[in-house]
């Protein structure tokens, strides 16, 4: 190779280099090095019997992330949800809750969606210092549980005192219970048993059955044989379905009230149609106009209704939000900030939360069955 042509390979070598290192730099300049994702993660039944309820909180949990995002994340930073099915089972979830914390490094943990799985995985969000807010736990045992560990959704205390104040003005005083025989089925039963006592009312007979149980004949003949004015039925919708065309089957008159899980309109079909007149109370939907203008996002997005549940955990990953966005994004910070909110205009209603962090105050509506439908119900 002769002179000039070492020249010659030297200068292109030279423009190779000079163009890598632009490339780099420019890369660097719209790439941002000190960009940051904050995890955050959600535990529900997303398969299996529960699955419904799952898809409806995720719903609400993806829709209040994407709006999060396309208004800039949190304060710049990038807000992710990792999703975790655990089929409604407590196993499944403490893995869940384990694997999120330890393998996804998340600040806060949304779920889950019943009592008996959220008493599971309150423990290890706590001893880890990860903020657990619940959506739709109700039992009393998670009031106070911890110093990491919220929820929006109503207590069991709440509730059973909406019931109670229903049969009252049903004028219903000699009462028998039928309940789920698991974390929110006993501390219901209880809250109830003791707000109807206390309001003049008695509980003739009181009636469990396991969450698999899909026979509730002996329990039923037996609180038949009673005569109740009135049944408070305590369970999830698929064994409330069984109960109540059962119950129909060997002529039970009374009149019975049912918790909030009752409102699925798939339960009118599960039951044979066999629920008309049964009345129950649900949370309420909140702000009217707020309602409006997140069930019509869902709607859009999603092609049906929002539920109590979508809302519900819509207001859950909000409230994080708006708890990192005044706080910080460490899991100390959104226990900090949550409990500096005062009055945040959830979709659910105001929320602001007490020393147990429960919701200070929760409404309910008041549904009944008729003519196959879900509608008001007005004493």
């Amino acid at each position: 190779m002769n002179g000039e042509e070492m020249k010659r390979q030297a200068l292109i070598g030279g423009i190779i280099l000079v163009l890598v290192i632009l490339g780099g730099i420019g890369y660097n300049l719209i790439t941002p090095t000190n960009a940051v994702v904050v995890n955050i993660g959600h535990i529900g039944p997303l398969t299996g019997d529960a699955a419904m309820y799952g898809e409806m909180e995720k719903q609400g949990i993806d829709l209040a992330v994407a709006e999060t995002e396309a208004n800039g994340g949190i304060k710049g930073d990038q807000l992710k949800v990792i999703h975790e099915d655990d089929q409604a089972n407590p196993t499944s979830a403490t893995n869940a809750i384990n694997k999120l914390i330890t393998v996804d490094k998340v600040v806060a943990v949304i779920g889950e969606l019943q009592s008996t799985t959220t008493l599971a995985i309150a423990p290890i969000a706590e001893r880890n210092k990860v903020v657990l807010i619940s959506h739709a736990a109700n039992s009393n045992k998670l009031s106070g549980i911890g110093e990491y560990i919220f929820r929006i959704y109503p207590t069991n205390t709440e509730e059973g005192q909406k019931l109670v104040e229903l049969a009252s003005s049903l004028n219903l005083t000699n009462g028998a219970t039928l309940y789920v025989n698991n974390d929110f089925g006993t501390d219901l039963e209880s809250a109830v048993d003791k707000a109807f006592t206390e309001n003049g009312g008695s509980i003739a007979i009181s009636e469990g059955y396991n969450p698999d149980a899909t026979d509730f004949r002996t329990q039923l003949t037996k609180i038949q044989a009673k005569n109740p004015s009135v049944i408070f039925l305590l369970g999830y919708p698929k064994d409330m379905a069984m109960i109540l065309r059962q119950a129909k089957e060997i002529g039970l008159k009374s009149q019975f009230l049912a918790d909030d899980t009752f409102n699925l309109p798939q339960i009118i079909d599960w039951s044979g149609n066999a629920t008309e007149g049964v009345i129950f109370v649900v949370p309420s939907n909140g702000d009217p106009s707020r309602w409006q203008d997140f069930n019509q996002k869902i709607k859009g997005k999603y092609g049906e209704n929002a539920t109590i549940i979508t809302a519900m955990a819509y207001d859950a990953t909000k409230l994080l939000v708006a708890a990192m966005e005044n706080s910080g994004t460490t899991s100390d910070a959104i226990k900090t900030g949550l409990t500096q909110i005062k009055d945040y205009p959830g979709v659910t209603g105001n929320i602001t939360f007490d020393k147990n962090h429960d919701v200070v105050t929760r409404l309910f509506d008041t549904q009944i069955v008729k003519g196959g439908k879900f509608v008001e119900y007005a004493a």
